[in-house]
């Protein structure tokens, strides 16, 4: 039984698609919601009780927003930079949340990451500090390719695939414009299978929430591939539960963590196990809504009842299992640049094993640097992997966004191979 918000004046922090929903799920338990970001024209804005256009990096901002609207509690997540600054503007409030950004930093700076990875033991892609002045002689000691990464962007922002020190070398500024530090991190890039994987801490210990096949595709363009399918749960759940909840209660004792969200990417394969890529304290975006879709709680619930009824999440999840009852997929559509004329095979009305489908664009919308993360995103359900993978296949082969001149803008997407 979820309990009532009755009264309450929650402040969400961010407004596009993915808080749609959890501004609803609040105020269909009662709340009063006060959307804030610093997109005028964010979707979840629509539908708040009301809204500010103010930019979550503007903590004192927000939290003044805050006293004045007498907001009780205050909750975001699904990217780096949210969940940063709701750690500060809680803080400013003197309201309980999940860290502190003393520690939360060894969650965000890929630098302190690594030396916390390197304290606890938890192997990782090998990598190095790249400074300007010594770029070859910083990677004599990788092999190639090498993926680099800014000290202190967020997400997949400015990461790049190289095949080489002459190719760092000419286009390290381009990665470097993506953060404010004076070095770039290259590693090691990672042939294994890679996966998400969502933690609740319950008393210190991680509940698993699921572990996801992370799929993606090759765009021949230096970028890092595309990710094109996330699958829940993996089919590799089995094999890398048991060291992927260690890894991740070794980190939430490190940065302190009692209650909260604590997720992992990681790499895996037969004999090499586990390597890390990143840990964040936050609930991944554009996909959590998968973890319901195969039979899981909803995140949306989670978040709030952290907020509000923090001791009734542990009642919640106890004897919840990663292996999930149904299995899901979240299809991903990435564009190139151009004018939609028309949208080609997408899913009809009366399909069983689609869920939901959203576009991102329009006939007459041009795709470009707009922020929009997919031109089009799919969640299918199914009974078993032979159906979803079918189902995959058929809409990776139909799905198109053309223009005027016939050309389809979409990025073409390949399944993985197990």
């Amino acid at each position: 039984m979820l309990s009532s918000l009755e009264g309450r004046r929650l402040a969400v922090l961010g407004s596009m698609d993915e808080f749609v929903r959890l501004v609803r799920t609040a105020q269909d338990r009662g709340a009063y919601v006060i959307v804030c970001d610093g997109y005028p024209e964010g979707p979840a804005k629509r539908i708040a009780d009301v809204s500010y256009d103010i930019d979550v990096r503007d903590t004192r901002a927000v939290a003044e927003m805050c006293r004045a609207e007498r907001v009780d509690g205050v909750v975001s997540s699904f990217s780096d930079v949210l969940a940063e600054n709701l750690i500060e503007i809680c803080e400013e409030l003197e309201f309980p949340v999940y860290l502190d950004s003393e520690h939360m930093r060894y969650l965000r700076d890929k630098r302190s990451m690594k030396k916390m990875f390197d304290e606890l033991g938890i192997s990782y892609p090998l990598s190095v500090e790249v400074h300007r002045e010594s770029v070859v002689a910083d990677l004599a000691g990788l092999r190639f390719p090498v993926v680099a990464k800014p000290v202190s962007a967020y997400g997949s922002h400015g990461v790049r695939v190289f095949e080489s020190a002459e190719e760092v070398e000419c286009r390290f500024d381009e990665v470097a414009a993506f953060s404010d530090g004076d070095c770039l991190l290259c590693e090691e890039y990672d042939d294994g299978y890679e996966f998400n994987m969502m933690n609740w801490i319950v008393d210190g210990e991680p509940v698993v929430l699921e572990i996801a096949d992370r799929e993606k595709t090759e765009d021949g363009e230096g970028s890092i591939p595309r990710v094109t399918r996330i699958v829940y749960p993996s089919r590799f759940t089995a094999e890398t539960l048991d060291e992927a909840r260690a890894i991740v209660a070794k980190v939430a004792r490190y940065v302190g963590m009692r209650n909260g969200p604590l997720c992992m990417q990681f790499f895996w394969s037969p004999l090499r196990g586990i390597r890390v890529c990143e840990c964040a304290g936050r609930i991944f975006g554009y996909e959590h809504e998968l973890l319901e879709i195969a039979g899981g709680p909803a995140i949306e619930d989670l978040l709030l009842d952290y907020v509000y009824d923090r001791d009734s999440i542990a009642c919640r999840l106890a004897g919840h299992s990663p292996f999930l009852p149904h299995r899901a997929a979240g299809l991903y559509f990435h564009g190139k640049p151009g004018i939609v004329a028309r949208i080609e095979g997408a899913p009809c009305e009366g399909n069983s094993l689609v869920v939901e489908t959203l576009s991102y664009y329009a006939p007459g919308d041009a795709i470009g640097a707009d922020g929009k993360p997919y031109a089009m995103r799919i969640f299918l359900r199914a009974d078993d992997y032979a159906r979803l993978d079918e189902a995959t296949d058929a809409f990776f082969g139909s799905v198109r966004m053309v223009d005027t001149s016939g050309r389809d803008l979409l990025l073409p997407n390949e399944m993985v191979g197990y």
